[in-house]
């Protein structure tokens, strides 16, 4: 009898192929990578930390936090949480439909909507989950604080907490009705 050559580490189907892999819909961005230490008693333990920003620039963002003993682990972990936590970003015409000023630690951020043609108006890591977002047109100013994790999660606060839009098609009944 001949043995099993597959294992469960190895993967493959009857015809000898590896599975494929998902492609995401979401594209991905590195933001800070982090070596932190913990104190044992033999000494330190050393484990990286990764945030990662995701979005699919049509209205879908997170950010995920992970800590592991290398990098790639790292940002896998990183990139499955932030999968979790989604937030559907209420974009019009390329821009935000309100001013917002949000806040998370120290971190205070400000967020305007711009006319077209503007761009991105922003800095640092506000301006990378602005982009993975999809928003287009926007002018952000970034107080107190330069730590990048609490300035992204105060952006998404931001973005999570904007008004729903009402659609075109509401406003045009409503207008027909009132004439």
């Amino acid at each position: 009898m001949k043995p099993n050559t597959n294992t469960n580490k190895d993967r493959r189907d009857r015809k000898g192929q590896r599975p494929k892999r998902e492609v995401s819909e979401f594209q991905q961005t590195i933001v800070e990578i982090a070596r932190v230490t913990r104190v044992m008693a033999g000494g330190k333990r050393i484990s990286f930390r990764a945030c990662v920003v995701i979005g699919d620039k049509k209205g879908r963002v997170a950010m995920g936090l992970a800590k592991a003993k290398d990098v790639p682990m790292a940002v896998q972990k990183a990139v499955r949480q932030a999968e979790k936590n989604l937030i559907k970003v209420p974009l019009r015409e390329g821009t935000i439909a309100h001013e917002i000023r949000s806040k998370f630690g120290a971190a205070r951020i400000m967020l305007k909507p711009a006319p077209a043609g503007t761009g991105i108006i922003s800095g640092g890591a506000v301006r990378i989950v602005l982009e993975l977002a999809g928003v287009e047109n926007i002018v952000s100013k970034v107080f107190g604080s330069n730590n990048k994790v609490n300035n992204i999660k105060a952006t998404l606060h931001a973005l999570a907490s904007l008004k729903k839009l009402k659609t075109a098609k509401k406003e045009t009944k409503a207008e027909a009705k009132s004439e």
